[in-house]
């Protein structure tokens, strides 16, 4: 059972549609048809919300809002009607018969408008957190939007100059040094400085999450985690310094560990979250434990921001099969993160 913090009655959390071609409507129609575990506003296209909603045959009722400040009046209107779904739209609306499951850049611009109106909102206080729904880079491109993802967005947006990408599921919690980059870039990307930071930024998320002391390892960047040497100077030169920086602040951060072996001895319970270096070295194992119940942490933006861990799906998308148990991980996440941090 979720026990809400009393700031959470009074301040909705936002989710954030996505991109209305894939399955980010139809994930959070089941959503709310489900019943929600605190109050929240969507942020997104209501045509494309009403279509998933008709498509679904969902008696989910969805009532635009001119801003946020007219939740609390608009819900307690509702209240006794159903499920209702409280949504402050995009302009100019999508048309109603969009071909689901393709690029446009008219959903692209969507997605990234209802993302900086969340944003703006939580900067403002009007929403508690961010929940989001998948976007999708090649739409947002064509829409003339140059950002790789969310994290960027946000970081741009929030002016935050140091973020990072957390991946969390019930079996192990990863943190990335680099993020979108190719792999090419790393080794120049990775200094001590950043790795510091990272090891940082982890040790403040798991905190956040209620663990008091955590215990953090470094993976190596090369294989072997260099092997002294061996195979590269990166552990030497860069993360031995900054594991050692860490642990003078009483950081229990320890590595670097071959990244071949250390995902596996996190999952046993040996440590709390693992510093990787690359977006796929952390993301592989994450991922292949499954990407229905995992959620994507923004670590370092001035509120909470969880995610779904799986892209907009375009395949399925109209077929009414997309599974919501990522995009309910990431709202119940973001409602724990709150409490913790309020406490």
């Amino acid at each position: 059972m979720i026990h809400l913090h009393s700031e959470l009655k009074d301040r909705p959390l936002g989710i954030t549609m996505g991109d209305a071609q894939g399955i980010g409507p139809e994930i959070i129609v089941k959503l709310h048809a489900k019943g929600l575990p605190a109050p929240c506003v969507v942020y997104g296209d209501v045509p494309s919300l009403e279509r998933a909603a008709k498509s679904l045959h969902s008696v989910v009722k969805i009532i635009a809002l001119d801003s946020v400040d007219a939740f609390n009046d608009a819900h307690l209107l509702h209240i006794a009607h159903g499920p209702c779904m409280y949504v402050r739209p995009t302009f100019p609306a999508l048309p109603e018969d969009l071909p689901l499951g393709c690029v446009d850049a008219r959903a692209g611009r969507a997605a990234y408008d209802a993302l900086c109106m969340a944003i703006d909102d939580a900067k403002l206080g009007r929403i508690s957190a961010i929940v989001t729904a998948p976007l999708n880079k090649e739409a947002m491109h064509a829409a003339g939007l140059d950002f790789p993802g969310h994290t960027e967005i946000l970081a741009q947006r929030t002016a935050t100059e140091h973020v990072a990408m957390m991946l969390v599921n019930e079996q192990l919690r990863v943190i990335l040094a680099t993020i979108h980059i190719t792999l090419s870039e790393v080794p120049q990307t990775i200094t001590q400085e950043l790795e510091l930071r990272t090891i940082e930024l982890a040790h403040k998320a798991c905190v956040g999450m209620g663990i008091a002391a955590p215990r953090i390892a470094v993976a190596g960047l090369n294989p072997h985690a260099g092997e002294n040497g061996k195979f590269g100077r990166e552990e030497l030169d860069i993360l031995l310094p900054a594991i050692a920086q860490a642990r003078a602040q009483g950081i229990d951060a320890t590595g670097p560990w071959p990244g071949d072996t250390i995902f596996m001895r996190a999952r046993k319970g040996e440590f709390d979250i693992v510093v990787a270096q690359y977006h796929d070295q952390g993301l592989i194992p994450i991922k292949y434990l499954g990407v229905d119940d995992g959620v994507n942490i923004t670590v370092g933006l001035p509120f909470v921001r969880t995610s779904v861990d799986h892209g907009t799906a375009f395949d399925i998308a109209g077929q009414g099969i997309a599974d919501p148990s990522s995009l309910e991980t990431a709202f119940k996440l973001a409602i724990k993160m709150l409490g913790t941090n309020n406490e």
